[in-house]
This record gives C-alpha cells, sequence and structure tokens, in this order.
C-alpha cells in the first residue's frame, strides 16, 4: 500500500504536509506570524491555541480561502499554491466543519454526490456512489445507511456523512474544526475509533479543538500557536494538560474543582411541570421540573437543540409557557415580562452573546449600562448623566479585566472573551438573585473560561442560585453541585455530583437511563 502512493480507497496519499514561515495581515492584526507546522501520514495532529491566536487563518489559507502574504505550501516536500477549495481539494486536503453543510431532506448518497460530476449527466450515478460509500463505511467502520435520510439521522452519524463526503472527494488529509462540540462521549469515542483508524489507514489529520483532554486522548503532535505564532511543538506523549495549558496562554491555569461549602440555602428558583412550543407547535419544553438553590450551582448538560435554550428563555421571560410555573422564592413569575424579572433579580447570560446579549454596534459602555438604565444613578429625567456612566463603565472594565482600547470601542471588536467578561460584568453588577449562565464559556480561550469559573464561584460563595447550561461535560462536571441532563426538551434525571460519570451522563444524553451494566459496558 505505502509502495503504491495510494490509499486502501484508491486516493492518493499524501506523505507529508507542511507550511513554513506563514504570514497573513489584516488591518491591524497580524494573524500568522512565521507560522511553521506540519503534518505527515498517519499522524493526528492537535492545533491548539486561544480564540485569535491564528488557528482557523491558518486553515483557511490550507482550504483556499485565504492567501498567504508571505511563506510557502509544501506538499510532500515540492510547493504547491492553493487559491480556492477546489484547489485544496485537488491536492487531496479536505475539511470536516463545525457546522455541517448537508442538505436534511436527501439520502446520504444524493448529499455525497452534491455537485460531482456524473458520467450519465444530466442523470446521476446514483448506484455507483451508494457503492463507493458503502466501501468506504466498511472500511473505515463509518456505520451509516447510504440510503438513510440525513435529518433523520443523529447528530453523530451525520458528522459521519461529512467524513464519507471528505473521503469520497478524495481526502487524503483531513482538517477537523472542533468535532466533538455537539457529541455525546459516546459519539466522541466512537469518532475518535474513527480517526485512529483513518491514520492507521494512511491518512494525515489536523485536530482542532479546545478540550485538552480529547487533545492529550487522540493525538500524536500539538502544535500551539499564541498571538499568531507557534510558541510550542510537542509530542502528546510527553506533554501535560496543564502544559499545554500554559503554553496557550502564558501563565499556569488551574483545573480542580473549586472547594465549596454544603449547599443549605433556601429553594430559590422552582420550575413545576413547564412545556412550551415554539410558533411551528413543535414542543421545546416537555413537563420540566427542577429546583435550585441558593449558594447552589445547578447544571444542565445535553447536546445542543434538546430544550436547554428554551429553558433559560422560559426563566428569562422570553419564552412563554404553555404549561406549567415558575417561582422565584415565593414569587409565582410565569407570567412576569423579562424586564420586571431583572427588576426582581434575574440575571442571564444569552447562549448568543452577539444576537442576544450585546447590541454589536454599540460601544462597550452603551452595552455595560443596557440593563441599568432605570437607574438614577445612570440617567435622570429622560437623560444620561455621563459623567457617572463612565466612571461606573471604567470600574466594570477594571473589575472584570475587560481588555478594551477604550469605552467607546464598538464591541463588536473585541475578542468573544471580552464580550463575554461586558456580559458578566453587567449582570453580575445588579446583583442578581438568579443568575441563567447559558454556554457562558462557549468560544473563549483557557484563560477567559477560567476567569468566568472563578466569577461564578464568587456568585455562588454570596449565596446567588445559579443554573449553568453547558454543552461542555467538563465544565458541568467542575462546576455543578447537582447535575440535570436534558434529551428532547424533558430531564432525564438530576444526578447529584458525587454520582456524576461522562459515561452516565453520556447514556442520559442519549435518552438512555442507564443501570450499572450500562455504565460499566461504556469505555472510558
Amino acid at each position: 500500500m505505502a509502495d503504491s502512493g495510494l490509499l486502501p480507497s484508491g486516493q492518493k496519499r499524501i506523505d507529508s504536509l507542511a507550511v513554513r514561515g506563514i504570514v497573513k495581515r489584516f488591518p491591524g492584526v497580524l494573524a500568522n506570524d512565521r507560522v511553521d507546522f506540519d503534518v505527515k501520514s498517519g499522524e493526528i495532529h492537535a492545533l491548539l491555541g486561544e480564540n485569535g491566536a491564528g488557528k482557523s487563518t491558518l486553515m483557511k489559507i490550507l482550504y483556499g480561502l485565504y492567501q498567504p502574504d508571505a511563506g510557502e505550501i509544501l506538499l510532500n516536500g515540492q510547493p504547491i499554491e492553493i487559491r480556492s477549495p477546489g484547489d485544496s481539494m485537488r491536492y487531496g486536503i479536505g475539511m470536516i466543519h463545525q457546522h455541517f453543510m448537508l442538505v436534511d431532506n436527501l439520502t446520504v448518497t444524493e448529499n455525497v454526490a452534491l455537485g460531482l460530476r456524473s458520467t450519465r449527466a444530466p442523470m446521476l450515478d446514483l448506484e455507483v456512489v451508494e457503492a463507493r460509500i458503502r466501501t468506504l463505511t466498511e472500511r473505515y467502520q463509518l456505520q451509516v445507511d447510504p440510503k438513510a435520510i440525513v435529518g433523520r439521522l443523529a447528530v453523530g452519524q451525520q458528522q459521519r456523512v461529512e467524513i464519507i463526503k471528505a473521503l469520497y472527494r478524495g481526502g487524503a488529509l483531513l482538517v477537523l474544526d472542533e468535532p466533538t462540540a455537539v457529541l455525546t462521549p459516546q459519539e466522541v469515542a466512537e469518532l475518535f475509533a474513527i480517526m485512529r483508524q483513518m491514520a492507521r489507514e494512511g491518512h494525515a489529520l489536523v485536530f482542532i479543538s479546545h478540550k485538552l483532554h480529547e487533545v492529550l486522548d487522540v493525538t500524536d503532535r500539538v502544535t500551539v500557536l499564541r498571538n499568531g505564532a507557534v510558541v510550542g511543538n510537542v509530542a502528546t506523549k510527553a506533554t501535560t494538560r496543564r502544559e499545554l495549558a500554559q503554553l496557550m496562554v502564558g501563565r499556569p491555569v488551574t483545573f480542580a474543582r473549586p472547594e465549596r461549602p454544603e449547599i443549605n440555602g433556601r429553594v430559590r428558583l422552582r420550575v413545576a411541570g413547564a412545556s412550551a412550543f415554539n410558533e411551528r407547535g413543535q414542543r421545546l419544553l416537555d413537563d420540566v421540573t427542577l429546583e435550585v438553590h441558593a449558594g447552589e450551582i445547578v447544571g444542565v448538560a445535553g447536546v445542543s437543540g434538546n430544550g436547554q435554550r428554551a429553558l433559560a428563555e422560559a426563566i428569562a421571560g422570553l419564552q412563554p409557557l404553555r404549561s406549567g410555573t415558575i417561582v422565584l422564592d415565593d414569587r409565582t413569575i410565569t407570567e412576569a415580562s423579562a424586564s420586571d424579572r431583572i427588576g426582581m433579580g434575574i440575571g442571564y447570560i444569552p447562549e448568543e452573546r452577539m444576537h442576544d446579549g450585546v447590541v454589536k454596534d454599540f460601544s462597550v459602555s452603551d452595552n455595560l449600562i443596557l440593563r441599568d438604565l432605570p437607574s438614577a444613578h445612570v440617567a435622570r429625567n429622560g437623560f444620561l448623566r455621563f459623567k457617572s456612566v463612565a466612571e461606573r463603565s471604567r470600574k466594570l472594565i477594571s473589575d472584570f479585566q475587560v481588555k478594551t482600547p477604550s469605552l467607546e470601542t464598538p464591541i463588536k471588536n473585541l475578542s468573544g472573551g471580552n464580550i463575554q467578561k461586558v456580559i458578566m460584568a453587567r449582570e453580575l453588577s445588579l446583583k442578581p438573585r438568579l443568575l441563567v449562565a447559558a454556554q457562558p464559556t462557549r468560544g473563549v480561550d483557557v484563560g477567559a473560561s477560567e476567569y468566568i469559573h472563578d466569577r461564578l464561584m464568587e456568585q455562588r460563595a454570596a449565596g446567588t442560585a445559579i443554573l449553568l447550561i453547558s454543552e461542555d461535560l467538563d465544565e458541568i462536571m467542575q462546576m455543578a453541585d447537582r447535575i440535570a441532563v436534558m434529551y428532547e426538551g424533558r430531564i432525564m434525571d438530576i444526578v447529584p455530583h458525587a454520582e456524576a460519570t461522562l459515561e452516565k451522563l453520556g447514556l442520559l444524553m442519549a435518552g438512555v437511563v442507564p443501570d450499572a451494566s450500562d455504565v460499566e459496558a461504556v469505555p472510558a
């Protein structure tokens, strides 16, 4: 196989792909600063870095979406130019995007065939495509029915369709961009088995992830970017999670579960029998019941789209209930408006920060006072008190370590982590009795995540009741006192932290109530 220069599926082998001295500038930003990176046949190579470190820019150069200002790309030791995604695919480079590019109402075979030339044009060679898909699924243990409608497949199976598409188009080197973000732990284990099989068959894989334990589990080498430059290139077996995190942020990072006193606060939030539907009549919440005590963090786990967002919005007053009640302390607030709930002491960190959390064209200062406009220290007789607003904004920026050129900088110009800090500063400055934090660290780097976790623990210690919604099970297991797992709009179970395992949570996320034998059967 090695002598033929072909992979088992008949694709041309990439023995090595390297970039040397890659430079890419945007106005005011040096995104890639003389970057050297390489990946070899049979290797899984991780690319790590904070938001804005240059990972996406480098991968877009490899995929032909950007052109470098300096440097070169070498394929099997020979210089090449990649001017478009078409060039990239012709050289055998495929990209598995985090957000799938599939047509839900078509079959697996039809999705793979889209955009390909047919020998029977204008008819499609669907029988030929289906036969080759079956060969690929057997070779790489992808376990997908070519005749299945894509929209009816589980998320993990849809991701396999994306992998099949890349392989079918000749992908010898695959770039996987945050591929585990929407998977259960069991689906992650299956994906890693597929990746290892592909590497054994001679593929080269680039794995982009912010989950350090996954990087340590599945990769052979790790390259770390910081501020656009390479700051480390290490063999995975020779490093640790703590060392990788320090390379990413330039300082030590703590991962230990914080010490915390026992919970003895009163029930602050009570949701009972909550059901909700969207405008198309689809059920979002199905008889949801849970409680959160003062001084407690209740985590909500689940694969994206299983009702977590609807639950957060229902508590914040943005999603009406068809039935059920919401009680804050002893006051029923089911019919209260979102603005009234702010006055009652509910803070809300929304899932989509740019859409629901800030006004992107407003300044940092304006966004910090959005919740505060009725307050006397912000406005008087309908007019803003500019001096007071500036003083308050400067204090919050300092207290929450927001990095911004000025108070008047449009918030859309800040990094994701700093935008999230602005939202937290605004919500926590109102001293909420209940904080609903939906995906508070999504898309932010390790350093910003650590900072956000510290602030949440401070709020817990101050007696705030916190509902933490996250698709990151590491975060949930580190932070939560109890964990509610959602599946198809309902709560499968609420598990105390001491009884929570990745295996148990993963089964609940898939809609399975585990018994002891189920949990033992799932590999760690």
